[in-house]
């Protein structure tokens, strides 16, 4: 046994014992990264972004100087989820299963991509769990696109059709926040079904009564983060990226609108980097730690 070492693939600050079911009800979270991108169709690599925002987390405090406050939550990191790289199916059932027993263990998932198509299957474990009502779920989309296409380029299941999938599983409603980009099909069908939608001048122009509306919800929620909602000036390492975005400190502020709230997962995706001290994995590190001291 070697002494003195530090296992720098666990996301910074999270909990070395051994994790049993839990009993006595405390929040806790699980870290799973799974580097799976075989739907991405620009940029490729974000199969590197677990191991990247995992080594961004270490530049980080436990202690958070704007809240004044330290992270209260447990926190465990069960390393990566073994894929199948190009078959999104086998990927999407070994993801199913894993967020299953998360789940019975009364655990609140944190995945980290891996590409946004991953996000589908971690709701579907939920759906199919029964941990949560899916007619209950709140889910928030932080994303550059609306990925709400119900094909694309021949394929049901992609980074670019994980949000109408996602409307298929029926959650309670499901709105979108830092959107430039998408087809007028798309658009037609957010329109249809009154799926509310910001774009990104409107966080520019309104973001307090966005900030405002966040705040009002009472139901669960679940956050899904495609890093590609920044700006390329601060996430220049995506698989998609899309100009005119968000700055972390907006981004900031609306995770701020989610204190006291009851998440009950999140996902940080499209992390496309393999440098240490990356600007993308820095914010992308960033913004699960200011969900954990959210809660």
């Amino acid at each position: 046994m070697l002494f003195y070492t530090e296992n720098v693939l666990k996301f910074a600050f999270s909990q070395t014992d051994n994790v049993e079911f839990n009993k006595d009800n405390k929040l806790r979270f699980a870290i799973l990264g799974v580097p799976f991108d075989g739907t991405t169709s620009y940029k490729p690599g974000a199969r590197f972004g677990p191991r990247s925002v995992r080594e961004a987390s270490y530049n980080f405090e436990g202690y958070n100087l704007i809240l004044d406050k330290t992270i209260s939550a447990e926190l465990y990191d069960f390393g990566d989820l073994e894929v199948v790289h190009g078959n999104f199916k086998k990927t999407c059932s070994n993801l199913k299963i894993t967020i299953s027993e998360l789940l019975a263990m009364k655990m609140v998932p944190i995945t980290i991509g891996g590409d946004h198509s991953i996000s589908y299957c971690v709701l579907k474990a939920m759906d199919e769990s029964n941990a949560v009502e899916m007619g209950e779920i709140t889910v928030i989309h932080f994303d550059a696109h609306m990925d709400m296409r119900d094909h694309y380029m021949g394929e049901k299941y992609s980074h670019a059709t994980v949000m109408h999938r996602i409307f298929d599983l029926n959650p309670k409603e499901i709105i979108q926040i830092g959107i430039r980009s998408a087809s007028i099909d798309e658009v037609g069908l957010v329109n249809k079904y009154n799926i509310k939608t910001f774009k990104s001048c409107d966080v520019d122009g309104n973001i307090n009564e966005i900030i405002k509306l966040l705040e009002k919800i009472q139901n669960p929620i679940y956050l899904s983060f495609d890093i590609d909602v920044l700006d390329p000036a601060y996430a220049p390492s995506v698989g998609t990226p899309s100009t005119c975005g968000l700055s972390p400190k907006q981004v900031e502020k609306l995770i701020y609108s989610f204190k006291g709230k009851k998440i009950i997962g999140m996902d940080m995706v499209e992390v496309s980097s393999t440098e240490i001290g990356d600007i993308t994995s820095l914010n992308a590190a960033k913004i699960i730690y200011d969900i954990l001291f959210m809660q």
